[in-house]
């Protein structure tokens, strides 16, 4: 929950408000310029690809900081990284790369186990599929595209995350937006969490079915969205609906927070409709066996009707998956056009997620799986309570890998993110349209690579920046015993 301070308000107000006077008033003197520019060489008659309101802030914002965006990289996405240094002799308009890297602290990739870098166990094996299988299978799934990992994967996953049956996909966006549509279409309900990644958006935008959204991880709120709708029925008609859908991630993207997902459960049971759970960032990083969001808060996979995931995250692979009854996976197989058009899943990346998910399971030989597992939840939980204690606005729950640090202000975007990196730890920044165009947040990553020292240093660094950038908008009172000690010797 977002305790947006009211001073904090009010100059975040004030500094949008600046940017846009100023950024209007500049738009105008140019139309005037270009006006008297005009000359017979213009298209005439087209229309602008780009207004200017739907390009204003990308210019007068984005522009100005993109630098500290879209940051090239030159090693793999490990505890540490090596970051390309970019100039502009622009204002920022062009960047440039250079041939020089800064070796920086990665507090921002989504490797919440470790296995983007090299394994010991996985590496071997990946290398060895691209041998055999080569980098790409140049088909799609129905044609020539489906290999026995393929069908390995789709089985181990299946196992995994407890249910019946699976099918993977080469992109985790693509998973939510090409699913959704063919899972429902006009005539249909989807009620969507407000804070639901832009996949899950795009998909249903796309299905044609009604949308209505309920606040972010309230239940009670869920339950009288559910309440009205089922009431009202359809627009119109006001028949009944065809088929309600109920959606919700596992731990949410930009806010660090778990899904209430049993008491979401037991509303959605309470009035008969389907669950569909987005676990993109929650499979593989919580839970005990890293089994995801259901075995961290104790609900049988059974009672969620689809579970999605992707493998971009904890398995250091790419593509996504869905998993459901048997019925629903061989339903999506005929349907799905993400299945039936795109090219499968690289062989390679395919095994990638086999083998990370045996050294998970311990299917390796080994108890490297539970220790990463349980390095993950002591990184990610000391992480938290330490930039808590310095007074920082970290949003999220316990055992969350994702920690956003509130910015706020539009001018903290660009100070925050250049004196990391002049430090070398390299963090993510996020505004808008990723965020509401106020709430601006630095986006935390923790991995079961980090050493406690690294964290260390990284929590150092950020202490410094944050009292620099002032961005501790809750700093600590000093314990009781020092405050009367300093009160003796007034």
């Amino acid at each position: 929950m977002v305790r947006l301070p009211y001073l904090t308000a009010l100059t975040t107000l004030f500094s949008y408000g600046l940017l846009f006077a100023f950024g209007q008033l500049r738009d105008f003197f140019r139309k005037i310029i270009d006006w008297f520019k005009s000359s017979s060489k213009d298209l005439k008659g087209y229309a602008p690809i780009c207004l200017g309101l739907e390009d204003f802030y990308t210019r007068r914002l984005y522009l100005r900081i993109q630098d500290c965006f879209s940051r090239p990289i030159a090693s793999a996405p490990d505890a540490w990284i090596d970051v390309v240094e970019r100039y502009s002799n622009d204002n920022n308009k062009t960047l440039h790369r250079t041939s020089n890297t800064t070796k920086c602290l990665n507090l921002g990739s989504y490797n919440y186990l470790g296995f983007a870098a090299a394994d010991e166990y996985c590496t071997p094996h990946v290398i060895d599929s691209l041998k055999k299988y080569s980098c790409s299978t140049c088909s799609v799934r129905v044609d020539g595209g489906t290999t026995d990992l393929h069908t390995e994967l789709e089985e181990l996953v299946a196992r995994f995350v407890g249910k019946p049956a699976a099918i993977t996909f080469g992109m985790g966006y693509v998973t939510n937006s090409a699913i959704i549509p063919v899972l429902i279409g006009k005539g249909g309900l989807i009620i969507s969490d407000s804070l639901n990644h832009n996949s899950i958006v795009n998909g249903a935008r796309g299905s044609g079915a009604a949308v209505r959204v309920f606040q972010h991880n309230n239940p009670s709120h869920l339950e009288d969205v559910l309440r009205e709708q089922i009431a009202e029925g359809q627009p119109r008609t006001h028949r009944p609906w065809k088929k309600i859908i109920v959606i919700v991630e596992g731990i949410y993207s930009m806010e660090g927070e778990l899904c209430q997902l049993p008491e979401i459960i037991a509303v959605c049971k309470k009035y008969k409709v389907y669950t569909y759970l987005d676990e993109a960032h929650s499979i593989g990083a919580v839970g005990k066996t890293g089994r995801g969001v259901c075995e961290l808060l104790g609900v049988d996979p059974a009672d969620v009707d689809i579970m999605m995931g992707t493998f971009t995250k904890s398995f250091g692979s790419c593509g996504g998956y869905i998993a459901a009854s048997k019925e629903i996976i061989q339903y999506l197989k005929y349907t799905c056009p993400a299945y039936l058009y795109a090219t499968s899943m690289s062989p390679p990346a395919v095994q990638q997620v086999i083998s990370a998910i045996k050294v998970i399971l311990g299917e390796d030989g080994s108890n490297r799986g539970a220790q990463k597992l349980a390095r993950i939840r002591e990184n990610s939980n000391f992480f938290r309570s330490e930039l808590q204690k310095m007074g920082f606005e970290v949003l999220g729950d316990s055992d969350s890998p994702v920690m956003p640090i509130m910015l706020y202000n539009p001018a903290k975007i660009p100070a925050f993110s250049r004196e990391c990196l002049r430090q070398n730890v390299a963090v993510v920044t996020v505004a808008f349209p990723a965020t509401p165009l106020l709430l601006a947040r630095a986006r935390i990553c923790i991995s079961a690579a980090h050493s406690r020292e690294d964290l260390i240093k990284g929590l150092e660094v950020i202490s410094k920046v944050g009292d620099l950038a002032g961005i501790k908008y809750f700093p600590v009172e000093p314990p009781k015993h020092e405050t009367q000690s300093h009160k003796k010797l007034e």
